[in-house]
């Protein structure tokens, strides 16, 4: 029996693992009933989770999952997300009330579903006033479409304001917050998960395996696995950065400690997730049923403080090793222009 874990303040319980379906549909897995067989063994196993969104294989992953519920649907806390650019239009994209609206529909008929239990905002969007998308969430939760509202790799301050227009305007008050969270992406133990917590929100992180860096993957000397990801993200796997050659060394030094502690090196990654006091549920994204089979015994680990401490020492507390795999860089970083006065101004 899987030992459930709530949800925030919401009353709702879930598993302490999340299917995430990012890997379904044409960007991994393009066989449907393939990938149907890996939602339903993860749901046989006690996963009471799934987490997806439009923009993962334009809409095809949501079309998977909703395949896979179908007669199950009741039994599953069912995630997804909007924000990204779905498709070739330009306009198909964004935090605006419009495209929410027209955005939901598509999810809701992609999934096979009446309502989905956690709606997320899958990034910020600076030039979108917050109201503005939680004014829309608000009435999408009011129209019995979405249950929740949640957030994903957010940073402190925008958390906050959400928490704060909900009180102040009457919204609907963001429930939780998914970021990055690894052993080489630990940024997010400095502000997001104490800010999370004083708020009662969930934390359900992605990419626990930091994209496949803790899965095993990655040995010095070896040449780098090919994969699709790799390509799309270069600066985030490019052994030859040092950044990334910093994860490398981080990585042969957290296998010899797997292997000193009896553990693989998937499951020292995911229950040093799991054991944050601030996280809820790891979001796992296999692609094959082989890997989510060789993830499911990582929520029955548990780290002893000796492990815990020479992971520390491997990678310390608040360190993200590769700026990249932040996930999100807001304006005031990635424009140059936000940051320097015009020439011969005042």
């Amino acid at each position: 029996m899987v030992e459930l874990r709530s949800f925030g303040r919401t009353g709702v319980q879930i598993s302490p693992l999340t299917l995430g379906a990012m890997n379904f549909g044409a960007r991994g897995n393009p066989d449907h009933a393939d990938a149907v067989r890996v939602i339903h063994r993860a749901l046989d196993e006690g996963i009471t989770a799934i987490d997806t969104a439009d923009v993962y294989s334009a809409g095809e992953s949501e079309e998977i999952v909703g395949k896979a519920l179908a007669g199950r649907r009741d039994d599953v806390f069912l995630a997804t997300k909007f924000h990204g650019q779905v498709g070739d239009n330009p306009r198909h994209r964004g935090n605006s009330r419009r495209w929410i609206f027209q955005a939901v529909e598509h999810s809701l008929r992609r999934l096979g579903t009446d309502w989905i239990d956690l709606y997320q905002v899958h990034r910020p969007e600076p030039d979108t006033d917050f109201d503005e998308t939680l004014g829309a969430l608000t009435d999408l939760v009011r129209h019995g479409k979405i249950r929740y509202v949640g957030t994903s790799t957010f940073e402190p301050s925008a958390i906050v304001e959400g928490q704060w227009i909900a009180e102040r305007r009457g919204r609907e008050r963001v429930v939780s917050e998914q970021p990055p969270y690894s052993i080489l992406a630990r940024g997010v133990e400095r502000e997001v998960l104490p800010t999370a917590q004083r708020y009662g929100l969930a934390v359900i992180p992605w990419s626990p395996l930091a994209g496949g860096w803790l899965a095993g993957n990655y040995h010095p000397g070896l040449s780098t696995p090919i994969s699709r990801r790799a390509e799309r993200f270069p600066a985030r796997f490019d052994p030859a950065l040092p950044a990334n050659a910093a994860k490398l060394a981080a990585v042969d030094e957290l296998t010899k400690l797997a292997d000193e502690a009896g553990l693989s090196l998937i499951h020292l990654a995911i229950a040093f997730v799991l054991q944050h006091p601030a996280v809820t549920s790891a979001i796992i994204g296999p692609r094959t049923l082989a890997q989510l089979e060789s993830q499911l015994g990582a929520a029955k680990v548990s780290l002893t403080a000796d492990v815990l401490d020479r992971i520390d020492a491997i990678v310390p507390p608040g360190t993200t090793l590769n700026a990249a795999d932040a996930g999100y860089q807001p304006p005031s970083l990635a424009d140059p222009a936000l940051r320097r006065r015009p020439a011969g101004g005042s």
